[in-house]
């Protein structure tokens, strides 16, 4: 009989925490879905704003990469204090304080003033690294990659803007509502700002109150230790490569769109929602396949596809001149059309869905104990990658006269990252089986004796 109840107050005990981390995971990431579409909401109020106040292009990459900048800052230390205190926390403070400039932004009445509340509401971009520490303390290692993917699928709010801010724009222009609200761009701060307050009240009253903390009672220098590992910042750089260029792309592509194809803002924004969907909702499939087969199977399609894409689309439109004798010829002419365009693009952003979520399953499975830390820290260069990215796009494309430019940038990034990880794989594997060293192929004595396989080792043996 006390056997039977043991097990019964165990069963008990399990669900309450598979319900737990359900809602912790629901709250999480609806919070953060709405925070990461106010972190990048200047990619579609830009436009009018650009208008409003007369802004040249490289004033307004400024204007989305200070959010950014903000929203990648604070990453490690959003991680860490997650492990200390608790998720539940952590969500409801940043959703309450991210309210205040939000609505402020639609009261702004300069570009400096833009600059400076951009910077603040850019706060909401931390909240990916709390949500990552927060989800790993809940679920078991055999559900983090798909949990984590399904979190991180919150990056689909990147959409949100894209979809409601024409429409909204547009649809308030020239009115006020409520003897206060302007409409036009102004009106769509003062909604996110209402829905952050009701997200801090909701994510409160709905997670566990007992929360889980990882790192409580651990020492600031323990929580960092990590840090010391090269393994990380390689990640990291990962991160930057499908990430960091995933939020500049979010940004940036609804100017390419307009300036380039000579598309309605509203067109740019679904197009441009295109390469967000699958970037975002595929995060969870690529959870899915780095639980099944490898962390770094799927980091190797993802750079492989980028590359590929990266380099169709960074060819600039024209020809060759040749001179005969018969005069000057053009040949090999090149010219890429929106719809194939929009197509590779969208390609792009599968390929970055599945590597983001591959990226951060290599985190607890090397790091299961200072998941905070480790996820800050690759969460906060990465966003750093969605700082710099914009502006270098706008400074390369003056240098160069190509708007085509911007993709070489993220080409040479991709090249990078795959040469690292590749240099670091075959590294391992030669230190692992330095006999094999001169081999293209495994010796068949070596295969018919059980010794060797040509199946590639468990990510967790790296």
């Amino acid at each position: 009989m006390a056997t039977a109840d043991i097990a019964t107050a165990g069963q008990e005990a399990d669900r309450r925490t598979s319900s737990g981390a359900t809602r912790v995971l629901v709250m999480s990431t609806l919070s953060f879905t709405v925070m990461f579409a106010v972190w990048l909401m200047f990619g579609i109020l830009g436009i009018p704003i650009r208008a409003e106040f007369g802004l040249s292009d490289v004033e307004l990459s400024w204007l989305s990469a200070v959010a950014v900048l903000n929203g990648s800052l604070w990453r490690l230390p959003a991680g860490m204090v997650t492990d200390r205190v608790g998720g539940r926390k952590v969500f409801a403070a940043m959703l309450a304080l991210t309210a205040v400039p939000a609505y402020l932004v639609s009261q702004a009445d300069s570009y400096g003033l833009l600059l400076v509340l951009a910077f603040l509401v850019g706060f909401a971009g931390n909240s990916f690294s709390a949500g990552i520490a927060w989800n790993s303390a809940w679920f078991p290692r055999e559900r983090q990659g798909f949990a984590l993917g399904v979190f991180g699928a919150g990056n689909v709010g990147a959409s949100i803007t894209k979809f409601i801010g024409p429409a909204l724009i547009a649809g308030t222009a020239g009115g006020t509502y409520l003897g206060f609200v302007q409409g036009g761009w102004r009106v769509v701060p003062i909604i996110y700002a209402v829905l952050l307050v009701v997200l801090a009240v909701l994510t409160w009253v709905i997670t566990p109150s007992q929360d889980r903390m990882p790192g409580r009672g651990r020492s600031l220098r323990e929580q960092l230790q990590p840090l010391r590992q090269l393994r990380v910042w390689r990640f990291a750089l990962y991160y930057v490569a499908v990430f960091g260029a995933y939020v500049a792309l979010a940004a940036w592509l609804p100017k390419y769109y307009v300036d380039n194809f000579d598309v309605s803002l509203s067109t740019a924004a679904l197009l441009t929602a295109s390469f967000i969907f699958p970037a975002s909702l595929l995060r969870p499939v690529g959870g899915w396949f780095s639980d099944r087969w490898g962390a770094r199977r799927a980091m190797y399609w993802t750079f492989g596809v980028m590359m590929v894409c990266t380099l169709v689309l960074a060819m600039p439109n024209g020809h060759i001149v040749v001179q005969t004798r018969t005069g000057a010829r053009e040949v090999l002419p090149y010219a890429m059309g929106i719809v194939p365009f929009a197509v590779i693009v969208f390609v792009l952003g599968c390929a970055m869905g599945v590597g983001k979520a591959a990226v951060y399953k290599h985190i607890p499975e090397y790091f299961p104990h200072d998941v905070g830390a480790v996820g800050g820290l690759v969460g906060m260069l990465g966003g750093l990658g969605g700082f710099f990215l914009p502006p270098l796009f706008a400074y390369t494309q003056q240098w160069t006269g190509f708007p085509s430019s911007t993709f070489a940038v993220l080409f040479l990034l991709t090249v990078v990252c795959s040469l690292w990880m590749h240099w670091t794989v075959v590294h391992m594997l030669h230190e692992k089986s330095p006999e094999l060293a001169t081999h293209l192929e495994t010796p068949p004595t070596q295969l018919a004796a059980g010794g060797l396989t040509d199946r590639e080792p468990e990510e967790a043996r790296a």
